[in-house]
Order: C-alpha cells, then sequence, then structure tokens
C-alpha cells in the first residue's frame, strides 16, 4: 500500500513540475501589425459588412508567432516594438501591455533561422 502511494505522489509531483513549467512567462516583441479579414456582419436581407481583426507578429529568440484577436472588437492598435512577456496555454497568448492584460489566438507560428534575426 505504501509503495502505491509514493508512486502516485511521485508522479504527482512531476506532474505539477511539468505544469508549473509551461506557465512561466517568455519575453518577446511585438514585430508589426496588420489588419485582416475575421468574418462578416449582416446588415440587411442581401447587404454584409466584412469585419477586420488586429493581427501581430510576436517575435521571441528562437519563433515568431502570429497572434489574432478572438474577434472584432475596438481594443487599442499595440505598437511595434513593444517588449512583452507572455503565457501560452494551447491556442491562447496572454500577455501585459501598459497594465492592460490581451489574450489572443495564435494562428501560425514559424522558427527564427539564423538569417532572419
Amino acid at each position: 500500500m505504501k509503495k502505491i502511494f509514493l508512486a502516485f505522489a511521485a508522479f504527482a509531483v512531476i506532474g505539477a513540475s511539468f505544469t508549473s513549467a509551461a506557465q512561466k512567462p517568455m519575453a518577446g516583441t511585438i514585430m508589426s501589425e496588420a489588419s485582416v479579414d475575421c468574418g462578416t456582419k449582416q446588415q440587411g436581407k442581401k447587404q454584409s459588412t466584412s469585419l477586420l481583426c488586429q493581427q501581430y507578429t510576436v517575435r521571441t529568440a528562437t519563433s515568431e508567432y502570429q497572434i489574432r484577436q478572438p474577434k472584432p472588437s475596438s481594443q487599442a492598435i499595440l505598437p511595434a516594438n513593444t517588449p512583452i512577456e507572455f503565457t501560452l496555454d494551447k491556442d491562447k497568448m496572454k500577455f501585459k501591455v501598459n497594465g492592460k492584460k490581451y489574450e489572443y489566438l495564435v494562428v501560425g507560428t514559424s522558427a527564427v533561422g539564423a538569417e532572419t534575426k
């Protein structure tokens, strides 16, 4: 019985260390911003309007992430060359800029090669 309890406790400690390691903030910089189409809004029976969302490129030492607003809103546009510390949670990037919290969807990633630095 003690062996089972000891094994369970060891797995719990190992699992907790992986969970906490995933939540460490990573440093990055917002490199660019673009407005992209992210849906349409019906104005009547036959008329619709395109909706735009901001999409940003965030660069770290090893990767570039393309992040996009989850839905169109009137959030402020974040300036380029803004340093951020972010965490990744599944397909979401969470960070703060000027005291405001933001949560964006990660829509693409790529590795940063030696020639792009």
